[in-house]
């Protein structure tokens, strides 16, 4: 078993920059630019073409590695996995760079190779990090601990996705105590204001921050948690992040919608939506 970790590509808050090698800034600088990050400005002007040539380099590396289990006739005897623990949405979101319930921090890039994966394809249902270490014992022959988080995603390559779960739980400390939970459409988002810092893990009452409609705005730049045409749609996501956070262990908190309730001109959802 190796497992191989990466500072790259990451912010390096000494320097306030993303320093790939010489060289590489330069292959990216006036590059394509994500639509949330073009619209919100923050420090992606600055970064991101740093940011994009330490990826490059990531890339040459993980190349590296598969060379060399090429050479040792084991590159289809080894389970690969290429994953990262988080985005990076580049002071758009909140004052730092990646600590947010929103894609560019917790939607990362994940890929296996080797026995069991070589089918090729797009998983589409909802995978959390917790998934993967009971994925890797699984394809491996292992048993999964019961108490072990997660679980194998390898039914889900096989076509079984029948009790899959149809959301995805997030938890956030540090910079905020936040919690979401995410379905295929929607994304709800809650926050401790008097948490964070540092100093604590999570939190008895929480208040409304987010929600979003991602088939429509796959990019999060039009918060409706204020909205009253979508308040159906916050209680139902309420209800499943309650439930998720239960299961793993905290207490069921207070969350309160947000200060101003306005309505918001738009079209009432309807309960079906509201369940997607």
């Amino acid at each position: 078993f190796l497992f191989t970790s990466y500072i790259e590509p990451h912010h390096q808050n000494h320097i306030d920059d993303y320093p790939p090698p010489d060289g590489y800034r330069e292959r990216y600088a006036g590059k394509w630019t994500p639509p949330d990050l073009a619209a919100l400005g923050g420090s992606t002007h600055q970064h991101l073409a740093g940011y994009y040539g330490m990826v490059k380099r990531l890339d040459e590396a993980l190349g590296r590695l598969l060379d060399a289990l090429k050479s040792m006739d084991m590159l289809d005897d080894t389970i690969i996995l290429f994953t990262s623990d988080h985005g990076c949405h580049f002071k758009t979101r909140n004052s730092e760079y990646k600590r947010s319930c929103h894609e560019s921090s917790i939607r990362v890039p994940t890929a296996f190779h080797g026995p069991g994966f070589m089918g090729g394809g797009h998983v589409h249902e909802l995978v959390s990090l917790v998934d993967l270490p009971p994925t890797l014992l699984d394809a491996a022959g292992l048993p999964v601990p019961d108490d072990m988080s997660g679980r194998s995603i390898l039914p889900l390559l096989r076509g079984d996705s029948d009790d899959w779960p149809e959301e995805a739980f997030v938890q956030i400390s540090e910079a905020q105590v936040g919690r979401a939970v995410r379905t295929q459409r929607w994304k709800y988002c809650v926050d401790a204001p008097e948490k964070g810092g540092g100093r604590d893990a999570g939190s008895d009452r929480y208040e409304e921050q987010y929600l979003y409609d991602l088939e429509y705005d796959p990019y999060e730049l039009t918060n409706l948690i204020e909205r009253q045409s979508h308040r159906s749609v916050a209680d139902v996501m309420r209800a499943r992040l309650v439930r998720r956070m239960t299961e793993v262990g905290e207490e069921a908190p207070v969350i309160v919608p947000p200060p101003d309730m306005r309505p918001g001109g738009q079209r009432i959802v309807s309960e079906a939506e509201a369940r997607q």
